[in-house]
């Protein structure tokens, strides 16, 4: 929906369409973040024991490892619910999208580990991982394009920031529930089965985002949008004969905010516990009051991105967190709690800045004919070169040179690529008419 200066406000359909833009990345993250979270605190051990025993660090790597394996089949998830969704319709497409993430989600909180049935254990697990990741690239683009293009007019970073959302969202509630369990259950407890309760609880979230999602499959607005997404059907051929270098552009804007974004969501929690010596109760409150900050950052950000320009947003946002990077590493290094939170949270607001602006930048890049596709492929890409790997490059600089600053010095250097990315964006397209 194109935005009209003499249009309407907020109506309550838009908030029925920002409710169903960001319930589905609310699930998908609450789903992806139990998992990066226990790879940082259980599976080295449980599911890649032999390595556990020989090798400690590098058993973390390869649990590390696990974690970023589903991004690399993102983008083959996004290209097949494109396919389906123009043979069997879109909103099949949709639902299946969210019981495939969670069902796999479910299936990892019944697998038997290591101990109990030997090699099937870590082959299984990464099997359910990649379903999560076939899974996750049908359900992004839809979600973003979904909010973005039935903004009024200059709010499209705004109403693609709910989508956003979704991220500090879903850190928040796999974050909180992983604390909780850590401060009723004993160690042995947690270790033994208690880890397992978040992943099984994914059968809730699926039916609560079932029926949210019915709601607004039945507004007009979504009505609407399938018409739009029929029309954004081109062949991949079109997208990366024509627009291959705005695909690259895409992929290297999200790149640094993947990566130290999966900073916030994992590696400082098994870092912190692992080699600085805070509690994992401590370590756990820490990543919840930083999905607070990401939150509120990524809202206010978005927001502010329809007055000051989404570029410019994105450039003072890298900066920033070049910046930040060694001073954060710092703070988690003090071992005091106070500090290591306090600078977190910072870091949090400050991804704020370059991912709540996202959505809408994205759909501005391109034309209707290959929004849909290029938006989730750029976005998925971006994901590969940024966070799939990130904690485990982390753990492999840490293992090689002991220090922590040869991880700031990873987050600076990923910072000055997506820094490249943002530079090359074109000038004018900021509220540009998204129907041609």
């Amino acid at each position: 929906m194109s935005p009209k200066k003499d249009g309407p406000g907020i109506t309550s359909e838009h908030k029925r369409v920002l409710a169903g833009s960001m319930v589905g990345t609310t699930i998908e993250w609450f789903d992806f973040f139990i998992y990066a979270q226990a790879a940082g605190l259980i599976f080295a051990s449980q599911y890649f024991d032999p390595v556990a025993n020989a090798n400690a660090s590098l058993a973390q790597i390869i649990s590390w490892a696990s974690l970023g394996i589903s991004f690399l089949f993102r983008p083959l998830g996004a290209i097949i619910a494109g396919h389906l969704g123009d043979r069997i319709g879109r909103k099949p497409v949709l639902v299946i999208t969210l019981f495939g993430m969670g069902m796999a989600t479910m299936l990892m909180g019944l697998l038997p580990n290591y101990a109990a049935i030997g090699m099937a254990a870590p082959i299984l697990l990464v099997g359910l991982r990649i379903l999560q990741g076939l899974s996750a690239g049908g359900e992004w683009g839809g979600a973003a394009m979904l909010a973005v293009e039935h903004a009024p007019y200059k709010k499209r970073g705004l109403f693609g920031a709910f989508p956003q959302v979704g991220v500090p969202l879903g850190m928040f509630l796999a974050t909180i529930f992983m604390l909780i369990l850590s401060a009723v259950l004993s160690t042995e407890q947690f270790v033994a089965w208690g880890w397992r309760i978040p992943f099984l609880s994914s059968v809730v979230l699926i039916v609560v985002g079932y029926f949210i999602r019915r709601v607004v499959e039945e507004s007009p607005a979504f009505v609407e949008l399938e018409q739009l997404k029929e029309k954004s059907s081109a062949p991949l051929a079109v997208l990366f004969k024509e627009h291959f270098g705005t695909v690259v552009k895409c992929a290297l804007i999200f790149a640094a905010n993947n990566a130290v974004g999966y900073f916030v969501i994992a590696y400082f929690t098994s870092y912190g516990t692992k080699v600085v010596g805070y509690t994992r109760t401590d370590a756990l409150a820490v990543a919840l009051v930083a999905s607070v900050g990401w939150f509120i950052g990524t809202l206010y950000f978005g927001h502010l991105s329809d007055r000051v320009g989404r570029k410019k947003m994105f450039i003072l946002g890298y900066i920033a967190l070049a910046v930040w990077a060694v001073p954060v590493w710092l703070a988690v290094d003090s071992a005091n709690l106070f500090i290591f939170g306090g600078a977190v949270v910072i870091l949090g607001l400050l991804l704020g800045a370059t991912y709540g602006p996202q959505s809408a930048l994205y759909a501005e890049m391109f034309p209707v004919r290959v929004r849909l596709s290029g938006v989730s492929i750029g976005y998925a890409f971006g994901s590969i070169i940024g966070g799939a790997f990130a904690p485990m490059i982390a753990e492999m600089l840490y293992t090689q040179f002991q220090t922590s600053m040869a991880i700031a010095a990873y987050a600076i250097g990923i910072t000055c690529v997506s820094l490249i990315g943002v530079a090359l964006i074109p000038k004018g397209i900021q509220d540009r008419d998204l129907h041609v």
